[in-house]
């Protein structure tokens, strides 16, 4: 069963490890080291994590943890930013069961967003599959690396 823990300040390590661990094939695929968060510094997790309006969470397996995801929550909308899963766990339907529990939490969100790379056929799905809708802002990284951005309207 799917579960998400509120992660406190001495989960910051487990939240680094478990986000350089699921975002290092795509680091390494498209060579991003400015925005992919498997570059991200143990610090910038501290950082992040002492915003006001930054909640991270650990998506937990049976009592094991597999994953974490961050929600900026802004009152009205939040957004989804980063949800990692350990590579060994991915394709099981365990990020889609994280979401849908993440938007629960936030009963006055009316809207959520998100951003992922265009090319990467698999995350755009997951998104779309559970009513996710590309918003038409699409950011130009590099040659082969778009940044799409979706919404949801709860």
């Amino acid at each position: 069963m799917i579960d998400l823990k509120k992660a406190d300040r001495s989960d910051c390590e487990t939240i680094h490890r478990i986000q350089v661990k699921a975002f290092s094939p795509i680091l390494l695929k498209y060579q991003d080291y400015d925005s992919n968060p498997a570059s991200e510094s143990l610090d910038d997790i501290y950082r992040r994590f002492d915003q006001s309006f930054t909640d991270y969470y650990l998506i937990e397996l049976d009592g094991s943890v597999i994953g974490a995801l961050r929600v900026c929550d802004f009152g009205a909308a939040c957004k989804l930013s980063p949800i990692c899963i350990l590579p060994e766990f991915q394709g099981n339907g365990y990020a889609q069961k994280a979401i849908r529990l993440m938007e629960d939490l936030y009963p006055k969100a009316g809207l959520w967003e998100l951003d992922t790379i265009a090319q990467e056929e698999k995350l755009c799905y997951l998104y779309e599959k559970i009513g996710y809708r590309k918003t038409g802002r699409v950011d130009h990284l590099k040659d082969g690396m778009d940044i799409v951005y979706y919404e949801k309207s709860m």
